[in-house]
């Protein structure tokens, strides 16, 4: 186990210093927010153009759809960052108990945590006896140690990471169809202004795969061609099935 641990010391000292990913209470909810949007509304857009070749009905059926699951979305993530709170305070509370109640064996359990993360006995057992002396510190390491848990942020506001989704998925939602109402006083060819939505479409995943990468600390190339893979299977599936809906089942839009 020491050995292991001197290896990896000294790969980290001979080694540049990694990238720091991007941080932010709401860079998360932006990028994936937006990633969803996009790949969403372009795979309506190319149903829709696979079935009818008025612009129109792209416009209104893109933008009903688009503030829908906008809407969606926002009270999604609200409901979601509030029964992950709920749960962590509840758990938090359970664990307060057993350590109360039972703090000899809370105590020898995380002996045995930390000996398994490689501490020998006594270092554990130091570092357990430190904590001893602080039941919020003890209940939050029990937390982390059995049930993965960090303490509950109370300062987090679900309501705002709703907002936040609300608003990026409208902003990134809308480039697919921007082509089509830029594209307006120009041609009438519905042809073009679906090529020129699978564009800025593409370019809007390209720029959140950068994002992504930068979040995550990944390979830039790889993740934006991950993600830009991404949305060009689900419209063309999409694509697909809105064809297959109007040659063989006789569907028109």
């Amino acid at each position: 186990m020491e050995e292991r641990g001197d290896n990896n010391t000294t790969g980290l000292l001979n080694s540049e210093r990694p990238k720091e990913p991007w941080r932010g209470e709401y860079v998360k909810s932006i990028v994936y927010g937006g990633l969803d949007a996009i790949i969403t509304c372009f795979s309506l857009i190319s149903s829709i153009s696979a079935t009818t070749s008025s612009s129109g009905n792209v416009l209104v059926l893109g933008f009903a759809n688009l503030v829908a699951d906008a809407i969606s979305m926002g009270f999604g993530d609200i409901v979601s960052a509030s029964s992950e709170r709920d749960v962590t305070i509840e758990e938090r509370r359970v664990t307060e108990w057993d350590v109360f109640n039972g703090r000899e064996n809370e105590q020898r359990g995380l002996v045995r945590h930390y000996q398994s993360l490689g501490m020998d006995y006594n270092d554990a057992a130091a570092v357990v006896n430190i904590f001893t002396k602080y039941n919020d510190i003890l209940v939050d390491q029990r937390m982390a140690a059995d049930k993965g848990m960090l303490p509950a942020d109370q300062e987090k506001k679900p309501w705002k990471n709703g907002l936040i989704t609300f608003a990026s998925f409208m902003v990134f939602g809308s480039i697919p169809l921007l082509s089509f109402i830029i594209l307006i006083p120009f041609t009438d060819s519905d042809s073009v202004k679906f090529v020129s939505a699978c564009l800025v479409s593409s370019l809007g995943l390209a720029l959140l795969g950068v994002a992504r990468a930068r979040i995550a600390g990944q390979n830039m190339m790889l993740t934006t061609a991950v993600t830009l893979l991404s949305g060009v299977i689900a419209g063309a599936a999409a694509y697909l099935v809105g064809w297959l809906l109007k040659h063989v089942a006789g569907l028109e839009g």
